[in-house]
């Protein structure tokens, strides 16, 4: 009897598992022969790579619709902005004295302080090869002094107004003599930033045997040379009422500061030779040319590449500083380049073949020089010089709309910062 018990029992917990089991196929069957439904999200359980998929989905989404509250100020897409309503403001007044001293203002009252400067159309441009450094001479001579006041008193004088110095003349043998030493040691010190070499390397290759091609500071020899006559010579030549310029901005009224520049600048020569005219007789020419320095003591190699650039009153002085802005700036210690509207910043970046570049474009009266300047490994010379020269050359038959935008809105942004 036990035994029959027992046999009955397992077959009785036997019948369930067999009627599931009939169920569950018959499910699948049915499940399978039903229409597939609509995916879903994948569940938590799900791989990571499909749920990454699915917030990168949503996303795109998101960016191809975005919300209108956050473009009200701003988009993604350059747009060209006019700006002349803040460069027109405040008003620009100009006069021009008997003796041709030009007298400019911008006017705002509102201010409780002025700024006023002297601008004179002169430099180490106007020298010869035996008074070169005359012009840098002089602005070191500029800060020792007048003749009615000692360097204090004038300090004092100007400081209890509120005032800051920034230009005295004395002509005296002593202070001379102590300015050829500092002068001295101010070119040792240029010389050891090879930036400035690079540069005064790039001008004197580029106008070869024209006065573009001379350094502001001058040889050695001429500096131990130049004398009180060649200071006040130039002085009397270059330091003309047509070649000046007085500005003031801020809290001062037209008519007043221009009765004021008549009453204080009454000695100056009223010569007509502009600076224009001075270029005209001695030009510089651009030459193509190269001009290599080999120094195994130091890490980096440092290279400039250059081509003739445009005068500042030449149209294309624009075009030129639009094409700057194109081909960019990057510092590796900055970091970001990979991410820039430059495409010669984003190569040189994620190629990491330079240091550093930066586009220049330097105008003068005549002339110009438009290039790139870099620095780098020595064993990446070769591929940053192909990037630097396809990505120029790439300006002349390849460049889209929205570059041309984002680089004509950097140029405007430079120019409202100088403001």
């Amino acid at each position: 009897m036990a035994w029959k018990r027992l046999l009955t029992l397992t077959r009785r917990s036997h019948r369930p598992l067999s009627t599931t089991a009939s169920r569950s196929f018959s499910d699948a069957a049915v499940s399978t022969s039903s229409p597939i439904a609509p995916p879903t999200p994948p569940p938590p359980t799900a791989m990571i790579y499909d749920r990454l998929a699915e917030s990168v989905k949503s996303k795109i989404k998101i960016l191809e619709n975005p919300d209108p509250r956050f473009l009200k100020y701003g988009s993604p897409h350059p747009t060209l902005k006019t700006h002349t309503h803040i460069l027109s403001s405040p008003e620009t007044r100009i006069t021009t004295l008997p003796n041709g001293l030009r007298v400019a203002t911008e006017s705002n009252l509102a201010s409780k302080t002025a700024t006023v400067g002297v601008w004179i159309d002169a430099g180490s441009r106007f020298e010869s090869d035996e008074t070169n450094g005359t012009a840098h001479f002089l602005e070191h001579m500029i800060f020792k002094g007048t003749e009615k006041r000692s360097v204090k008193e004038l300090e004092e004088e100007i400081e209890n107004m509120g005032g800051h110095l920034n230009a005295i003349l004395l002509f005296d043998e002593e202070r001379m003599s102590r300015e050829r030493d500092v002068i001295t040691m101010e070119m040792k010190e240029v010389e050891g930033q090879t930036e400035e070499v690079i540069f005064d390397h790039l001008h004197a290759t580029a106008f070869q045997y024209s006065p573009l091609a001379r350094t502001i500071l001058g040889p050695a020899k001429n500096i131990e040379t130049i004398s009180r006559d060649d200071i006040r010579n130039y002085i009397q030549t270059h330091y003309t009422a047509p070649r000046m310029v007085i500005v003031a901005s801020g809290a001062v009224k037209h008519e007043e500061f221009v009765g004021e520049v008549k009453k204080l600048f009454t000695k100056l020569s009223s010569d007509p030779t502009t600076a224009s005219q001075l270029v005209a007789k001695d030009p510089a020419y651009f030459t193509g040319s190269e001009v290599r320095i080999i120094d195994d003591d130091i890490p980096l190699a440092q290279f400039a590449v250059a081509f003739q650039g445009a005068s500042w009153t030449d149209p294309d002085s624009i075009a030129l500083m639009v094409m700057q802005a194109m081909l960019g700036s990057w510092n590796k210690s900055a970091g970001g380049g990979k991410h820039m509207g430059s495409e010669l910043v984003q190569k040189v970046a994620i190629n990491e073949i330079a240091e550093s570049m930066m586009a220049f474009n330097t105008n003068y009266k005549d002339t110009g020089l438009f290039g790139v300047y870099a620095v780098a490994k020595p064993d990446s010379l070769d591929d940053l010089a192909w990037a630097i020269m396809q990505e120029t050359s790439k300006l002349c038959y390849r460049v889209s709309e929205a570059d041309v935008t984002r680089a004509c809105n950097q140029v405007l942004a430079n120019v409202h910062a100088l403001l």
